[in-house]
């Protein structure tokens, strides 16, 4: 009898075979998508080629292959940052975001301060607001949270309202998740920046962002605070 592994080993190699045959923009999304939902960290080589096609569905698709791929990804996510494929980096930006390992918040911030991209930056805001910081020691996880807190701060002037409001879920999300890891006097930057944001006092913030900081204030508000 064929071992599980050697089975699903052997599926994910045809999988692969069938991405690089695909004689079509269409042949290859329904590969690449087949090949994302086998979730299997040998998938990773070839994911990561495909965010540097000139094909945002099966770039997509390679995304949310890498994210449930997971920890094991990240590695391999960060060693192919260096590439001068604009997309792809974009796209492992993306990708990183959504497994939210902690590895990759240098990646994060960079991304949130300085890609030219709005919706790279977007999704670096949201991953900054949900690392998964449980495997780490209490100090180190403080120290990280405090990084996304302060990268998120500096980023509610940015020009695009789409980031203006991932930032705003991110704010929420490390004070409702990681609250007691920030300090009292962070927090109050926090509220404050929200209030800010809530209050319109840019006349540049459109209303769904004011409304989603309102939002944001009130939940925080009613969740006790810092440090319980």
């Amino acid at each position: 009898m064929v071992p599980d592994d050697m089975n699903s080993q052997t599926s994910v190699e045809q999988r692969i075979a069938n991405v690089q045959s695909a004689d079509s923009a269409e042949a290859l999304l329904s590969a690449v998508e087949h090949l994302a939902a086998a979730k299997h960290p040998s998938a990773t080589a070839c994911l990561l080629e495909i965010l540097g096609f000139n094909n945002p569905g099966a770039a997509v698709a390679a995304v949310d292959g890498l994210i449930a791929i997971g920890e094991p990804a990240v590695e391999p996510i960060l060693a192919s940052l260096g590439t001068n494929n604009y997309g792809a980096r974009a796209w492992s930006v993306r990708a990183l975001a959504g497994i939210a390992d902690p590895r990759g918040l240098e990646v994060l911030e960079r991304a949130l301060a300085t890609d030219i991209g709005p919706s790279v930056r977007r999704a670096a805001a949201s991953g900054l607001g949900r690392l998964d910081l449980r495997s780490l020691p209490d100090e180190q996880a403080s120290g990280l949270v405090e990084r996304c807190l302060q990268a998120l701060l500096l980023a509610c002037g940015d020009g695009e309202w789409i980031v203006r409001y991932a930032v705003v879920v991110g704010l929420e999300g490390l004070a409702l998740k990681q609250a007691e890891r920030i300090s009292v006097l962070s927090f109050e930057a926090l509220r404050h920046a929200l209030a800010g944001l809530a209050a319109g006092s840019d006349p540049l913030t459109p209303v769904v962002v004011q409304r989603r900081s309102a939002l944001a204030l009130h939940r925080i508000d009613h969740s006790g605070g810092p440090h319980g």
